[in-house]
């Protein structure tokens, strides 16, 4: 997105999956570059932050920009993030700890940079341009490996003082649950997230529950992705449906008890899996949140799946930084 001020552009960068981007955008957030890299997984802060800077490179060359002439930069980042201070607190999928990111970029590129958690770029970017626009609030839920969250309330990112916010995926929605990946029992993750599916999913095939998921993938739970769990489910495995359903089921009960506290106008659900069965999922999550909310709420929001894909979090990102930046400015 261009600067109104000055006619140069924003750039938004995505570090979390299995992927980074950055993307360059000009007036009225019309795409002009864009350039992906597979991100490896804890391969340093060095050699991470070489491939991040030749990604931008890469898209600001595509986008036929000079890399010193930026508007300002905004980054989403996987882990716990220190909005203020632009610091990636903790990032277990690029083994990255305190690490002044803001810092570098703005030596690098000579223009104010912005750095939030992944999740919350993607839902400030539905709330601004996709399924939550125009809405006073919007609560977004995103299922993959683990599951994220996050708020815009009134045009603001909720957060924390120092800390990004917003953990839904790590509420207790079974006490005598599987551990989770925090070190607490039963959180929402260890149980509706897609490694949670994919999990019982292989066991109704090796028990065989499911013979059509069986026939596609095995029971190797690398191989269970959100389209093969689709695909499964469209060719009659009606057990593989009810797990997924049940997680839609859990998620939306956790959704309901968020609709108590913050009475949102939007719930977006995102992710792969969501993106594989969006109307499985948004029915379900949906029928459960309503069921959980008290009754001044339960009629109160909607419930849509995520409109911008891959592109959420890097024009989240940017549009972010350009709030916040020219607010600031």
């Amino acid at each position: 997105m261009t600067d109104a001020r000055t006619g140069r552009p924003w750039v938004g960068f995505d570090l979390g999956g299995t992927k980074m981007m950055a993307a360059v955008f000009g007036h009225d957030f019309r795409l002009l570059g864009r350039r992906r890299r597979k991100t490896k997984g804890n391969e340093g802060v060095k050699n991470g932050l070489d491939r991040i800077l030749a990604t931008i490179r890469d898209a600001l060359r595509e986008a036929n920009l000079d890399d010193q002439r930026l508007a300002g930069i905004g980054v989403g980042c996987p882990g716990n993030v220190d909005l203020e201070r632009g610091i990636v607190i903790d990032s277990a999928n690029l083994g990255w700890r305190n690490f002044h990111i803001r810092d570098v970029l703005e030596q690098e590129f000579k223009c104010p940079a912005a750095v939030m958690n992944d999740v919350d770029a993607g839902i400030y970017g539905e709330y601004r341009f996709g399924a939550g626009k125009n809405a006073r609030s919007v609560v977004g839920v995103f299922p993959g490996t683990g599951i994220g969250g996050g708020c815009v309330y009134e045009g603001q990112v909720l957060r924390g003082k120092h800390v990004s916010a917003f953990e839904i995926g790590h509420m207790q929605v079974n006490p005598h649950g599987l551990p989770c990946g925090c070190g607490r029992i039963g959180c929402l993750e260890t149980e509706a997230s897609r490694l949670a599916i994919s999990a019982a999913a292989a066991m109704a095939a090796y028990r065989g529950d499911a013979p059509h998921l069986f026939a596609a993938a095995g029971t190797d739970l690398a191989n269970i992705r959100s389209g093969v769990l689709a695909e499964a489910i469209k060719a009659g495995d009606a057990t593989i449906e009810r797990i997924v359903a049940r997680a839609a089921r859990l998620i939306g009960t956790a959704v309901g008890d968020v609709v108590n506290l913050l009475a949102p106008e939007v719930i977006v659900l995102g992710g792969g899996l969501v993106e594989a069965m969006p109307n499985l999922f948004v029915e379900e999550v949906e029928r459960a949140a309503r069921a959980r909310a008290a009754p001044p709420f339960s009629k109160t929001f909607r419930v849509a799946a995520a409109k911008l894909g891959d592109d959420a979090v890097v024009r989240g990102a940017a549009a972010w930084a350009e709030a916040r930046l020219t607010k600031a400015g």
